[in-house]
Order: structure tokens, then C-alpha cells, then sequence
């Protein structure tokens, strides 16, 4: 699609009530920023705005829709210095949405994208809390979305008390030989990256206050589960598996 197209269609978006023509709008750009060339188009048209004030809604099929464009929309660096303003939304809205919905899907997949680098990990702190819920609660296929989120704000040390503090009675469960190999992987990289930044701080997590059912107690205090569990990974047949429990063993 050209400029003048790409403008009809954000016109069309800030003129019209009709939730159906609004997502038929929302599709055809989502597709058309599938090319780079159309991420810059849309953003000097001040498409970003508009789709980001779709985010708040009242029709689900429309937010998710919105959702999505812009997940296609933050591929690119100077779109995302635009779409952080609306992370906060983006969390309201996972956090909201009906579980494993494809509503939930689509912000989790946006703030994946906008979790790739630490630029923007402050804005999502206080969603730790709902993450992990979701984590525990949600089907597989929202479990390994989820975690995508986790493993990338897990690196960034800046990240790691908010996470010890967060409390998940179910984390060792993620931790099983029969666990489905995406969300087994992707579960000891997230306990591997907080355990290198617990050691690379040394002691001064320790003094910290930590509930029983912490992720810190899981992971680091009474370790003598999650040992258990690491012991049973060990024969695991995958090799990337294996890496990952090598990783968090000799930190």
C-alpha cells in the first residue's frame, strides 16, 4: 500500500463508530506493517497514535486488533519510542482480558516485543505480579507467551528484586521432565538469569525480606526442591535443556 492509501485507512479509523470497519481497518494495516517501509509511513502519519487510542476500546475484538498492529508496528526502534507510552495500557489489558484469550495473547506478544531490549522494563515492575499469575494459571500455549516476557525482563539485573519479591507457590512445578520442552527451556532461563544476578550482587539480596512463598525462596533459599528438581533435569534428553540446568548449577 502507498502513503495515501495507508492515510485513508488512519482517517477512516478516527471517523468511524462501526467496530467491524474498525477491524477490517486495523487488519490491513497490521499486514501492510509487516514491511518496514510501511512501519515509517504509518508513524509520520501519526498512525500510532491513532491505533493506540484504540487500546482502551470497549469492544475486545477491536483492542486485541489494535494490539496487534502495533505488535507489528514496534519491530522498529523509533515506533517503539512512540508505543512505550502505552505500555501501561497494554498491561491493563493483559491483565483484563478473559485468560488465554486471544486478547491476552495479543498484548503478551506486544510486550514481548517491547521487552527485547531494558529500555522500557521500568513500565512493566508493577505487572510482575499478574504475570506470574497468568504463568501459572494460563494453557501452554499462553505459558510459553508469558515467559517470553519473563526471560527477557529477567536479564536485566535491574529487574531481579522485583522478581525474588513476587510470590509464586507454583513455580517449581514449570521444573518437570514432563513439562512441554518450550516452557521447560524457557522457565530455567528465566531461573538461571536471576540466579547470575543474585550472585553478581553478592550478598546484598540475602539481607532482603523475602515471603516463604517467594521466587526467591523457591529458587535461592530453600533450594533443596529446586535442587531436586535440577537433579531429575540432569537425564533430560534435550541438550538445551541440559545447558540451561548446567548454567543455573555452577552459578
Amino acid at each position: 500500500m502507498d502513503a495515501d492509501a495507508l492515510q485513508k485507512l488512519i482517517h477512516l479509523l478516527q471517523a468511524t463508530d462501526d467496530p467491524l470497519i474498525q477491524e477490517q481497518a486495523l487488519i490491513t494495516l497490521s499486514n501492510s506493517a509487516a514491511f518496514s517501509v510501511n512501519q515509517d509511513i504509518i508513524r509520520n502519519l501519526d498512525g500510532l497514535s491513532v491505533i493506540g487510542g484504540m487500546l482502551s476500546d470497549c469492544v475486545p475484538k477491536v483492542t486485541e486488533k489494535a494490539l496487534n498492529a502495533l505488535n507489528n508496528l514496534s519491530m522498529n526502534i523509533k515506533n517503539q519510542e512512540e508505543i512505550q507510552v502505552y505500555i501501561e495500557q497494554v498491561c491493563k489489558n493483559v491483565e483484563s482480558a478473559p485468560l488465554n484469550s486471544d486478547l491476552q495473547l495479543a498484548g503478551l506478544r506486544l510486550l514481548t516485543n517491547m521487552s527485547v531490549t531494558s529500555d522500557y522494563h521500568h513500565k512493566m515492575i508493577n505487572q510482575i505480579p499478574c504475570l506470574l499469575r497468568v504463568l501459572s494459571e494460563g494453557s501452554e500455549r499462553t505459558q510459553i507467551q508469558v515467559l517470553k516476557v519473563l526471560v527477557n525482563l529477567s536479564a536485566n539485573p535491574a529487574m531481579t528484586r522485583h522478581f525474588l519479591r513476587a510470590q509464586m507457590p507454583s513455580l517449581l512445578l514449570l521444573f518437570d521432565n514432563c513439562m512441554n520442552k518450550d516452557i521447560l527451556l524457557r522457565a530455567l532461563v528465566f531461573a538461571a538469569n536471576l540466579k547470575k544476578n543474585v550472585n553478581n550482587e553478592g550478598g546484598s539480596m540475602i539481607q532482603d525480606q523475602y515471603s516463604e512463598d517467594s521466587v526467591f525462596s523457591i529458587l535461592c533459599r530453600d533450594s533443596t526442591p529446586f535442587a531436586q528438581k535440577l537433579a531429575s533435569l540432569w537425564h533430560h534428553p534435550d541438550p538445551e535443556v541440559k545447558e540451561q540446568v548446567v548454567r543455573i548449577l555452577t552459578r
